[in-house]
Protein backbone atom coordinates (compact mmCIF):
# COMPACT_ATOMS: atom_id res chain seq x y z
CA UNK A 1 0.00 0.00 0.00
CA UNK A 2 1.66 3.47 -0.84
CA UNK A 3 2.41 6.03 1.87
CA UNK A 4 -0.29 8.90 1.87
CA UNK A 5 0.74 11.94 2.86
CA UNK A 6 -0.61 14.58 5.22
CA UNK A 7 -2.60 17.54 5.02
CA UNK A 8 0.04 19.25 6.15
CA UNK A 9 2.91 18.05 3.48
CA UNK A 10 0.01 17.94 0.87
CA UNK A 11 -0.74 21.69 1.54
CA UNK A 12 2.71 22.83 1.62
CA UNK A 13 3.91 20.69 -1.39
CA UNK A 14 0.68 22.79 -3.26
CA UNK A 15 1.83 25.96 -2.59
CA UNK A 16 5.31 25.01 -2.63
CA UNK A 17 4.77 24.32 -6.22
CA UNK A 18 2.57 27.17 -6.81
CA UNK A 19 5.09 29.77 -5.35
CA UNK A 20 8.17 28.25 -7.36
CA UNK A 21 5.69 28.37 -10.11
CA UNK A 22 4.83 32.30 -9.51
CA UNK A 23 8.42 32.82 -8.60
CA UNK A 24 10.02 31.69 -11.84
CA UNK A 25 7.54 33.01 -14.19
CA UNK A 26 7.69 36.44 -12.23
CA UNK A 27 11.40 35.77 -13.17
CA UNK A 28 11.45 35.36 -16.62
CA UNK A 29 9.19 38.48 -17.36
CA UNK A 30 11.45 39.98 -15.11
CA UNK A 31 14.70 38.95 -17.55
CA UNK A 32 12.73 39.49 -20.54
CA UNK A 33 11.55 43.21 -19.65
CA UNK A 34 15.50 44.09 -18.12
CA UNK A 35 16.93 42.53 -21.55
CA UNK A 36 14.43 44.60 -23.65
CA UNK A 37 15.14 47.69 -21.39
CA UNK A 38 18.64 47.78 -21.39
CA UNK A 39 18.68 47.25 -25.62
CA UNK A 40 16.76 50.35 -25.66
CA UNK A 41 18.93 51.91 -23.14
CA UNK A 42 21.89 50.96 -24.87
CA UNK A 43 20.09 51.85 -28.13
CA UNK A 44 19.41 55.44 -27.25
CA UNK A 45 22.47 55.90 -25.43
CA UNK A 46 24.98 54.36 -28.38
CA UNK A 47 22.64 56.66 -30.88
CA UNK A 48 23.87 59.85 -28.34
CA UNK A 49 27.55 58.92 -28.33
CA UNK A 50 27.63 58.58 -32.94
CA UNK A 51 26.25 62.04 -32.60
CA UNK A 52 28.34 63.64 -30.50
CA UNK A 53 31.04 61.81 -32.18
CA UNK A 54 30.01 62.58 -35.73
CA UNK A 55 30.15 66.46 -34.22
CA UNK A 56 33.65 65.91 -32.85
CA UNK A 57 34.27 64.33 -36.14
CA UNK A 58 33.34 67.62 -37.85
CA UNK A 59 34.98 69.70 -35.73
CA UNK A 60 38.66 67.55 -36.34
CA UNK A 61 38.00 68.04 -40.09
CA UNK A 62 37.88 72.04 -39.50
CA UNK A 63 41.41 71.11 -37.96
CA UNK A 64 42.90 70.03 -41.05
CA UNK A 65 42.32 66.02 -39.29
CA UNK A 66 39.78 64.00 -41.70
CA UNK A 67 39.54 60.90 -39.36
CA UNK A 68 37.79 58.74 -42.35
CA UNK A 69 40.84 58.81 -43.42
CA UNK A 70 44.78 57.63 -42.28
CA UNK A 71 46.10 60.07 -40.33
CA UNK A 72 49.60 60.55 -39.03
CA UNK A 73 50.63 59.34 -35.52
CA UNK A 74 50.30 62.33 -33.92
CA UNK A 75 47.50 63.70 -35.30
CA UNK A 76 45.91 60.43 -34.71
CA UNK A 77 46.63 59.94 -31.17
CA UNK A 78 45.50 63.64 -30.71
CA UNK A 79 41.63 62.56 -32.32
CA UNK A 80 41.95 59.67 -30.53
CA UNK A 81 42.11 61.03 -26.94
CA UNK A 82 39.56 63.26 -28.44
CA UNK A 83 37.11 60.14 -28.90
CA UNK A 84 38.14 58.44 -25.48
CA UNK A 85 36.02 61.31 -23.67
CA UNK A 86 33.05 59.25 -24.75
CA UNK A 87 34.25 56.09 -23.53
CA UNK A 88 35.26 57.77 -20.42
CA UNK A 89 32.23 59.44 -19.59
CA UNK A 90 29.70 56.28 -20.71
CA UNK A 91 32.64 52.97 -21.27
CA UNK A 92 31.50 53.00 -24.79
CA UNK A 93 33.92 51.98 -27.64
CA UNK A 94 34.29 54.37 -30.19
CA UNK A 95 36.19 53.64 -33.57
CA UNK A 96 35.67 55.13 -37.14
CA UNK A 97 36.52 53.36 -40.63
CA UNK A 98 37.35 54.13 -44.01
CA UNK A 99 34.94 53.68 -46.96
CA UNK A 100 36.28 50.04 -47.42
CA UNK A 101 35.65 49.31 -43.51
CA UNK A 102 39.19 49.09 -42.30
CA UNK A 103 39.52 50.68 -38.77
CA UNK A 104 41.24 53.94 -38.97
CA UNK A 105 40.72 55.24 -35.42
CA UNK A 106 39.86 53.14 -32.24
CA UNK A 107 39.54 53.82 -28.42
CA UNK A 108 40.64 50.48 -27.31
CA UNK A 109 44.30 50.19 -28.25
CA UNK A 110 45.95 47.80 -30.65
CA UNK A 111 42.68 45.41 -30.23
CA UNK A 112 41.38 46.80 -33.50
CA UNK A 113 44.52 47.06 -35.38
CA UNK A 114 44.17 46.02 -38.70
CA UNK A 115 40.56 45.10 -38.52
CA UNK A 116 37.92 45.17 -41.10
CA UNK A 117 33.99 45.35 -40.22
CA UNK A 118 32.17 42.96 -42.36
CA UNK A 119 31.15 44.14 -45.81
CA UNK A 120 27.02 43.31 -45.12
CA UNK A 121 27.08 45.66 -42.21
CA UNK A 122 28.47 48.11 -44.44
CA UNK A 123 25.96 47.10 -46.83
CA UNK A 124 23.45 47.98 -44.63
CA UNK A 125 24.72 51.09 -43.76
CA UNK A 126 24.71 52.17 -47.40
CA UNK A 127 21.45 52.00 -47.60
CA UNK A 128 20.51 54.90 -45.58
CA UNK A 129 19.79 54.85 -41.33
CA UNK A 130 21.98 53.76 -38.56
CA UNK A 131 22.46 50.27 -37.41
CA UNK A 132 22.28 48.38 -34.15
CA UNK A 133 23.33 45.36 -33.71
CA UNK A 134 24.38 43.17 -30.88
CA UNK A 135 26.91 40.28 -30.99
CA UNK A 136 30.75 39.93 -32.35
CA UNK A 137 30.76 41.54 -35.48
CA UNK A 138 31.67 38.78 -36.70
CA UNK A 139 34.60 38.08 -34.61
CA UNK A 140 35.75 42.13 -34.60
CA UNK A 141 35.01 41.74 -30.77
CA UNK A 142 36.52 39.30 -28.74
CA UNK A 143 33.15 39.71 -26.31
CA UNK A 144 29.48 40.40 -27.21
CA UNK A 145 28.38 44.23 -27.36
CA UNK A 146 25.73 46.47 -28.65
CA UNK A 147 27.13 48.29 -31.77
CA UNK A 148 25.22 51.27 -33.39
CA UNK A 149 26.98 52.26 -36.98
CA UNK A 150 26.64 55.38 -39.12
CA UNK A 151 27.55 56.27 -42.46
CA UNK A 152 29.78 59.89 -42.11
CA UNK A 153 30.92 61.93 -44.38
CA UNK A 154 33.69 63.87 -43.19
CA UNK A 155 35.23 67.14 -45.11
CA UNK A 156 34.21 65.19 -48.28
CA UNK A 157 35.33 61.55 -47.99
CA UNK A 158 32.97 59.05 -46.95
CA UNK A 159 33.40 56.78 -44.19
CA UNK A 160 31.95 55.11 -40.73
CA UNK A 161 31.41 55.81 -37.60
CA UNK A 162 30.87 53.07 -34.53
CA UNK A 163 29.78 53.37 -30.93
CA UNK A 164 29.69 49.94 -28.89
CA UNK A 165 28.96 49.09 -25.59
CA UNK A 166 29.85 45.60 -23.41
CA UNK A 167 26.78 43.10 -23.13
CA UNK A 168 28.49 42.35 -19.51
CA UNK A 169 26.28 45.03 -17.76
CA UNK A 170 23.56 42.71 -18.24
CA UNK A 171 24.32 39.44 -17.72
CA UNK A 172 25.94 40.88 -14.63
CA UNK A 173 22.04 42.22 -13.53
CA UNK A 174 20.34 38.98 -14.57
CA UNK A 175 22.43 36.85 -12.36
CA UNK A 176 22.05 39.36 -9.50
CA UNK A 177 18.47 39.28 -9.91
CA UNK A 178 18.49 35.68 -10.08
CA UNK A 179 20.26 35.21 -6.96
CA UNK A 180 17.64 37.85 -5.57
CA UNK A 181 15.34 35.46 -6.60
CA UNK A 182 16.56 32.44 -4.73
CA UNK A 183 17.08 34.17 -1.68
CA UNK A 184 13.77 35.41 -1.86
CA UNK A 185 12.11 32.01 -3.11
CA UNK A 186 14.18 30.77 0.37
CA UNK A 187 12.58 33.04 2.50
CA UNK A 188 9.06 32.85 0.84
CA UNK A 189 9.25 29.09 1.14
CA UNK A 190 10.52 29.14 4.91
CA UNK A 191 7.31 31.60 5.65
CA UNK A 192 5.17 29.33 4.02
CA UNK A 193 6.01 26.27 5.87
CA UNK A 194 5.16 27.66 8.96
CA UNK A 195 2.10 29.24 7.74
CA UNK A 196 1.23 26.00 6.07
CA UNK A 197 1.76 24.48 9.48
CA UNK A 198 0.02 26.60 11.24
CA UNK A 199 -2.95 26.22 9.17
CA UNK A 200 -2.77 22.78 9.05
CA UNK A 201 -3.10 22.26 12.82
CA UNK A 202 -6.18 24.56 12.73
CA UNK A 203 -7.47 22.29 10.12
CA UNK A 204 -6.09 18.57 11.35
CA UNK A 205 -6.75 19.29 14.89
CA UNK A 206 -10.42 19.13 14.39
CA UNK A 207 -10.12 16.14 11.96
CA UNK A 208 -8.08 14.55 14.92
CA UNK A 209 -10.92 15.11 17.10
CA UNK A 210 -13.91 14.05 15.02
CA UNK A 211 -11.34 10.80 13.87
CA UNK A 212 -11.08 10.21 17.84
CA UNK A 213 -14.87 10.11 18.18
CA UNK A 214 -15.70 8.22 15.57
CA UNK A 215 -13.36 5.81 17.08
CA UNK A 216 -15.22 5.86 19.97
CA UNK A 217 -18.06 5.16 18.48
CA UNK A 218 -16.71 2.58 16.38
CA UNK A 219 -15.84 0.62 19.23
CA UNK A 220 -19.66 1.41 20.74
CA UNK A 221 -19.33 4.28 22.85
CA UNK A 222 -22.37 6.20 21.57
CA UNK A 223 -21.96 8.76 23.91
CA UNK A 224 -18.89 10.31 22.16
CA UNK A 225 -19.21 13.52 20.51
CA UNK A 226 -16.78 15.70 18.48
CA UNK A 227 -16.39 19.34 19.54
CA UNK A 228 -18.17 21.76 17.03
CA UNK A 229 -15.09 24.09 16.33
CA UNK A 230 -12.70 25.22 13.45
CA UNK A 231 -13.88 26.76 10.47
CA UNK A 232 -17.44 26.08 9.29
CA UNK A 233 -17.01 23.63 7.19
CA UNK A 234 -15.20 21.30 9.75
CA UNK A 235 -17.85 22.78 12.67
CA UNK A 236 -20.62 21.67 10.23
CA UNK A 237 -19.04 18.35 10.01
CA UNK A 238 -18.80 18.10 13.52
CA UNK A 239 -21.78 18.49 13.94
CA UNK A 240 -23.29 16.22 10.81
CA UNK A 241 -21.26 13.64 13.06
CA UNK A 242 -22.96 14.42 16.28
CA UNK A 243 -26.40 14.28 15.05
CA UNK A 244 -25.66 10.70 13.06
CA UNK A 245 -24.25 9.93 16.86
CA UNK A 246 -27.16 11.39 18.80
CA UNK A 247 -29.84 9.13 16.30
CA UNK A 248 -27.38 5.90 16.90
CA UNK A 249 -27.77 6.50 20.50
CA UNK A 250 -31.27 6.49 20.05
CA UNK A 251 -31.57 3.58 17.76
CA UNK A 252 -29.22 1.80 20.71
CA UNK A 253 -31.38 2.74 23.32
CA UNK A 254 -34.05 1.88 21.09
CA UNK A 255 -32.83 -1.87 20.47
CA UNK A 256 -32.49 -2.06 23.91
CA UNK A 257 -35.60 -0.83 25.22
CA UNK A 258 -37.65 -2.78 22.15
CA UNK A 259 -35.58 -6.57 23.01
CA UNK A 260 -36.80 -5.84 26.36
CA UNK A 261 -40.32 -5.26 25.59
CA UNK A 262 -39.96 -8.44 23.53
CA UNK A 263 -38.90 -10.73 26.27
CA UNK A 264 -41.53 -8.77 28.72
CA UNK A 265 -44.12 -9.36 25.76
CA UNK A 266 -43.38 -12.89 25.19
CA UNK A 267 -42.78 -13.85 28.66
CA UNK A 268 -45.98 -13.19 30.19
CA UNK A 269 -48.06 -15.26 27.77
CA UNK A 270 -45.46 -17.80 27.94
CA UNK A 271 -45.55 -17.66 31.86
CA UNK A 272 -49.17 -18.23 32.09
CA UNK A 273 -49.25 -20.78 29.43
CA UNK A 274 -46.82 -22.98 31.57
CA UNK A 275 -48.25 -22.37 35.11
CA UNK A 276 -51.75 -23.71 33.96
CA UNK A 277 -50.49 -26.80 31.88
CA UNK A 278 -48.50 -27.62 34.81
CA UNK A 279 -51.12 -27.18 36.90
CA UNK A 280 -53.29 -29.85 34.96
CA UNK A 281 -50.13 -31.54 35.17
CA UNK A 282 -49.49 -32.29 38.75
CA UNK A 283 -53.53 -31.96 39.43
CA UNK A 284 -53.32 -28.33 40.71
CA UNK A 285 -56.34 -27.52 38.41
CA UNK A 286 -58.95 -30.19 38.61
CA UNK A 287 -60.02 -32.02 35.91
CA UNK A 288 -63.07 -30.47 35.71
CA UNK A 289 -61.57 -27.41 35.29
CA UNK A 290 -59.71 -28.15 32.27
CA UNK A 291 -61.32 -26.53 29.42
CA UNK A 292 -61.72 -23.61 31.01
CA UNK A 293 -57.66 -23.12 31.70
CA UNK A 294 -56.87 -24.73 28.41
CA UNK A 295 -59.29 -21.86 26.78
CA UNK A 296 -57.13 -19.13 28.62
CA UNK A 297 -53.96 -21.34 27.11
CA UNK A 298 -55.85 -21.32 23.32
CA UNK A 299 -56.17 -17.41 24.23
CA UNK A 300 -52.31 -16.71 25.45
CA UNK A 301 -51.46 -19.18 22.51
CA UNK A 302 -53.12 -16.81 19.71
CA UNK A 303 -52.20 -13.86 21.64
CA UNK A 304 -48.54 -15.01 20.91
CA UNK A 305 -49.17 -15.56 17.52
CA UNK A 306 -50.32 -12.47 16.57
CA UNK A 307 -47.29 -11.10 18.66
CA UNK A 308 -45.00 -12.72 16.62
CA UNK A 309 -47.00 -12.15 13.12
CA UNK A 310 -46.66 -8.11 13.99
CA UNK A 311 -43.35 -7.76 14.69
CA UNK A 312 -42.95 -10.08 10.94
CA UNK A 313 -45.17 -7.44 9.74
CA UNK A 314 -43.38 -4.21 11.15
CA UNK A 315 -39.95 -5.90 10.36
CA UNK A 316 -41.29 -6.01 6.65
CA UNK A 317 -42.89 -3.00 6.28
CA UNK A 318 -39.55 -1.17 7.71
CA UNK A 319 -37.20 -2.75 5.39
CA UNK A 320 -39.98 -1.96 2.73
CA UNK A 321 -40.40 -5.66 1.34
CA UNK A 322 -44.19 -4.97 1.29
CA UNK A 323 -44.89 -3.99 -2.39
CA UNK A 324 -47.32 -0.89 -2.41
CA UNK A 325 -50.53 -1.62 -4.82
CA UNK A 326 -52.47 1.71 -4.91
CA UNK A 327 -55.94 2.24 -6.57
CA UNK A 328 -57.97 4.58 -6.68
CA UNK A 329 -61.35 3.65 -4.93
CA UNK A 330 -64.32 4.78 -2.09
CA UNK A 331 -62.55 4.87 1.40
CA UNK A 332 -66.31 4.52 3.43
CA UNK A 333 -65.98 1.08 1.71
CA UNK A 334 -63.16 0.44 3.83
CA UNK A 335 -64.82 1.65 7.02
CA UNK A 336 -68.01 -0.07 5.91
CA UNK A 337 -66.30 -3.60 6.16
CA UNK A 338 -64.56 -2.67 9.38
CA UNK A 339 -67.33 -1.94 11.19
CA UNK A 340 -69.61 -4.47 10.05
CA UNK A 341 -66.66 -7.37 10.83
CA UNK A 342 -66.82 -5.73 14.66
CA UNK A 343 -70.55 -5.80 14.84
CA UNK A 344 -70.84 -8.09 17.51
CA UNK A 345 -68.80 -6.32 19.92
CA UNK A 346 -69.63 -3.21 19.91
CA UNK A 347 -73.15 -4.76 20.11
CA UNK A 348 -71.95 -6.63 23.29
CA UNK A 349 -70.78 -3.20 24.26
CA UNK A 350 -73.77 -1.16 23.33
CA UNK A 351 -71.54 1.19 21.63
CA UNK A 352 -73.14 4.29 20.02
CA UNK A 353 -71.91 4.21 15.65
CA UNK A 354 -72.11 7.80 14.41
CA UNK A 355 -71.53 9.36 10.77
CA UNK A 356 -70.51 5.95 9.29
CA UNK A 357 -71.34 6.23 5.38
CA UNK A 358 -71.97 9.13 2.95
CA UNK A 359 -71.20 9.75 -0.18
CA UNK A 360 -68.82 8.61 -2.46
CA UNK A 361 -64.91 9.65 -0.97
CA UNK A 362 -62.23 8.69 -3.46
CA UNK A 363 -58.81 8.09 -2.25
CA UNK A 364 -55.64 6.70 -3.94
CA UNK A 365 -54.08 3.90 -1.48
CA UNK A 366 -53.73 0.27 -1.46
CA UNK A 367 -56.95 -1.35 0.39
CA UNK A 368 -55.42 -4.10 2.56
CA UNK A 369 -53.05 -0.75 4.05
CA UNK A 370 -56.04 1.25 4.71
CA UNK A 371 -58.39 -1.56 6.11
CA UNK A 372 -54.95 -2.59 8.22
CA UNK A 373 -55.33 0.82 9.59
CA UNK A 374 -59.09 1.30 10.66
CA UNK A 375 -59.38 -2.23 11.70
CA UNK A 376 -56.71 -1.46 14.57
CA UNK A 377 -57.74 2.34 14.90
CA UNK A 378 -61.53 0.74 15.09
CA UNK A 379 -60.34 -2.27 17.35
CA UNK A 380 -58.66 -0.07 19.79
CA UNK A 381 -61.99 2.45 20.04
CA UNK A 382 -63.89 -0.47 20.96
CA UNK A 383 -62.17 -1.59 23.76
CA UNK A 384 -61.11 1.79 25.21
CA UNK A 385 -65.31 2.86 24.56
CA UNK A 386 -67.25 2.01 28.24
CA UNK A 387 -70.25 0.59 27.32
CA UNK A 388 -73.20 2.97 26.27
CA UNK A 389 -70.38 5.34 24.60
CA UNK A 390 -69.77 6.53 20.85
CA UNK A 391 -67.57 6.11 18.37
CA UNK A 392 -67.82 8.55 15.61
CA UNK A 393 -66.40 8.71 11.86
CA UNK A 394 -65.84 11.96 9.93
CA UNK A 395 -63.59 12.42 6.87
CA UNK A 396 -63.55 15.52 4.01
CA UNK A 397 -60.98 16.34 1.57
CA UNK A 398 -58.63 18.90 1.78
CA UNK A 399 -56.55 20.33 -1.28
CA UNK A 400 -54.98 16.83 -2.88
CA UNK A 401 -55.55 14.67 0.54
CA UNK A 402 -57.91 13.38 2.32
CA UNK A 403 -58.33 13.09 6.14
CA UNK A 404 -60.00 10.79 8.49
CA UNK A 405 -61.19 11.49 12.13
CA UNK A 406 -61.92 8.63 14.31
CA UNK A 407 -63.09 9.49 17.79
CA UNK A 408 -64.55 7.33 20.62
CA UNK A 409 -65.40 8.26 24.42
CA UNK A 410 -63.73 7.22 27.40
CA UNK A 411 -60.80 7.89 29.15
CA UNK A 412 -58.95 9.50 26.79
CA UNK A 413 -54.66 9.28 26.36
CA UNK A 414 -52.77 11.52 29.50
CA UNK A 415 -51.61 14.57 27.45
CA UNK A 416 -47.52 13.46 28.55
CA UNK A 417 -48.81 10.10 26.83
CA UNK A 418 -49.69 11.45 23.78
CA UNK A 419 -46.43 12.41 21.80
CA UNK A 420 -45.58 8.10 22.50
CA UNK A 421 -48.63 6.17 21.59
CA UNK A 422 -47.26 5.57 17.78
CA UNK A 423 -44.15 3.87 19.60
CA UNK A 424 -43.70 0.03 19.27
CA UNK A 425 -44.58 -1.41 22.79
CA UNK A 426 -46.15 1.75 24.43
CA UNK A 427 -48.85 0.94 26.37
CA UNK A 428 -50.18 3.91 29.20
CA UNK A 429 -52.67 2.24 31.37
CA UNK A 430 -55.07 5.36 32.20
CA UNK A 431 -55.42 5.47 28.18
CA UNK A 432 -56.26 1.36 28.08
CA UNK A 433 -58.62 1.00 30.97
CA UNK A 434 -59.18 -2.61 31.53
CA UNK A 435 -57.89 -3.47 28.67
CA UNK A 436 -54.08 -3.44 29.29
CA UNK A 437 -53.20 -6.97 27.41
CA UNK A 438 -52.64 -5.70 24.09
CA UNK A 439 -49.02 -6.48 22.60
CA UNK A 440 -48.74 -1.84 21.46
CA UNK A 441 -47.27 -2.91 18.05
CA UNK A 442 -51.05 -1.81 16.21
CA UNK A 443 -50.49 1.96 16.54
CA UNK A 444 -47.12 1.59 15.43
CA UNK A 445 -48.24 -0.58 12.25
CA UNK A 446 -50.82 2.34 11.80
CA UNK A 447 -47.81 5.08 11.45
CA UNK A 448 -46.28 3.01 8.78
CA UNK A 449 -48.52 1.90 6.78
CA UNK A 450 -49.69 5.63 6.64
CA UNK A 451 -46.21 7.18 6.44
CA UNK A 452 -45.99 4.28 3.04
CA UNK A 453 -49.23 5.56 1.74
CA UNK A 454 -47.82 9.30 1.93
CA UNK A 455 -49.81 10.59 4.58
CA UNK A 456 -49.74 11.83 8.02
CA UNK A 457 -51.10 10.08 11.77
CA UNK A 458 -51.49 11.87 15.11
CA UNK A 459 -53.34 11.58 18.06
CA UNK A 460 -55.94 14.19 19.83
CA UNK A 461 -57.16 13.61 23.46
CA UNK A 462 -58.89 15.28 26.02
CA UNK A 463 -58.42 13.01 29.25
CA UNK A 464 -61.33 11.88 30.49
CA UNK A 465 -63.62 12.49 28.05
CA UNK A 466 -62.49 11.55 24.37
CA UNK A 467 -59.43 10.17 21.88
CA UNK A 468 -59.48 10.74 18.37
CA UNK A 469 -57.14 9.62 15.83
CA UNK A 470 -56.58 11.73 12.95
CA UNK A 471 -54.71 10.24 9.26
CA UNK A 472 -54.84 12.07 6.11
CA UNK A 473 -54.71 9.83 2.42
CA UNK A 474 -53.36 10.94 -0.48
CA UNK A 475 -57.08 11.80 -2.69
CA UNK A 476 -58.31 9.71 -5.55
CA UNK A 477 -59.73 10.71 -8.93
Amino acid sequence: MSRRNTISREFFSTIAVVLILGLSVMCAIQTALSAAYFVSERHTALTAILDGAGAMSQRFAELGDIVTQPLADERAKEARNGFELFNTASGALVFVTSEDGRVLLHTDGANFADQYVPQQILDELDQGGDIFVTGTMDGLYNDKYYTAGRRINVGGTQGYLFAASPMTALGSYIIDMLVMFGISAAAILLLCSLLCWVLARRITGPIEDISEAARRLGSGDFTARAPVDGCVELADFATTFNNMAQRLQTIDNSRGQFMGNIAHELRTPMTTIKGFIDGMLDGTIPPEENHHYLTIVSQETGRLARLVQNMLDITKLEAGEVPIHAQNYDLWKTVTDVVLSDEQRIEDGKIDIQGLGGPPLPIHADPDFVHQVVYNIVDNAIKFTPEGGTISFAAQKRGNMVEVRIENTGAGIAPEALPFVFERFYKEDRSRGMNTRGSGLGLHICKILINLSGGQIHAESEEGKWCRFVFTLPAGN
